[in-house]
């Protein structure tokens, strides 16, 4: 049986051999293609952590927890010691001085000054503001996830169980546009007796940085496929993934050939080690994975 992270290398043999050069929003320019799906079976308690690198899931698990919070401020996942948000708000701060400050510099200052993380943490209305408090037109602001968890409950079969962060009014406030945007459930199963119904996720990724993004992205998409169906008490089922524009940056060609020279391992299993009281109330620590082995890490600048 062919190895479901075999999808993923696939699409980066693509994008190296026939990908579409371009110039792109950073100007680092990337190869790219126009259209591109994977699908992961999660019912065995499979946990798609990619295995031709190292993927620090528990970073990519504790984004996913973040988005769910709701918040927008890098100060909390730098408490986290999470670094994959300060790029756009310290290239912000930079351009805005002119202060050459370093990175580390700046995170210390974020952690220390509430008031500097205030002006200079936010991302503005980015995923979690969309997905727990997305405003309309008449100032109402709506818990899409909420909304979700409940019509799982009570109508499974909806065709309209889906919830997204393009929200158009906000799109300039935002540090970055949405990349994955639209979730979407789907229950299988209904009115069996010898089984719980199966829940899967539709993933919409208008534009996906394969090398970087999409490990990461697969990885707690997956992780929010489990706790949603744990919630609603269903096994999770397919985890479906839909790329738009999906693209390798020319800075990330040689990280790319190396990786899809690699042969993957088996993925590791995931159980959740208990149930909370709601999908707000999950940590890092509820996350049991075993049997990862991966290759080693392969590192690459991220295009700001």
């Amino acid at each position: 049986m062919r190895h479901p992270e075999e999808q993923y290398l696939d699409i980066v043999r693509h994008l190296l051999e026939k990908g579409d050069r371009r110039i792109d929003r950073t100007g680092v320019g990337t190869l790219s293609m126009f259209g591109a799906m994977m699908r992961f079976d999660l019912s065995a308690g499979d946990f798609p952590v990619f295995t031709t690198k190292k993927v620090f899931w528990k970073t990519a698990v504790k984004e996913m927890l973040w988005f769910l919070t709701g918040q927008t401020n890098i100060q909390s996942l730098l408490r986290e010691n999470i670094r994959i948000w300060t790029d756009w708000p310290l290239d912000k701060y930079r351009k805005a001085t002119g202060e050459a400050i370093s990175q580390e510099d700046f995170e210390a200052r974020i952690l220390a000054d509430d008031a500097f993380a205030e002006t200079w943490g936010d991302l503005g209305p980015v995923y979690g503001k969309q997905w727990r408090r997305w405003r309309d037109a008449e100032g109402r602001e709506h818990d899409q996830v909420a909304g979700i968890i409940d019509t799982l409950k009570t109508n499974p079969s909806s065709r309209r169980m889906l919830f997204h962060a393009w929200n158009v009014a906000e799109l300039d406030q935002m540090a970055l546009h949405p990349c994955h945007m639209t979730y979407q459930f789907h229950v299988a199963g209904l009115g069996q007796d010898d089984r719980r119904p199966r829940l899967s996720l539709m993933v919409l990724q208008r534009s996906c940085d394969i090398l970087l993004g999409a490990p990461f992205n697969i990885c707690q998409q997956a992780a929010l496929l489990a706790m949603v169906a744990q919630q609603v008490d269903m096994e999770p089922g397919e985890l479906i993934w839909a790329g738009g524009d999906v693209h390798l940056y020319l800075n990330h060609l040689e990280q790319a050939r190396e990786q899809v020279s690699r042969r993957p391992y088996p993925f590791p299993k995931v159980r959740l080690a208990r149930k909370p009281d709601s999908i707000d109330a999950y940590r890092i620590e509820d996350f049991e994975v075993s049997g990862y082995v991966s290759h080693d890490r392969i590192d690459a600048p991220v295009a700001v």
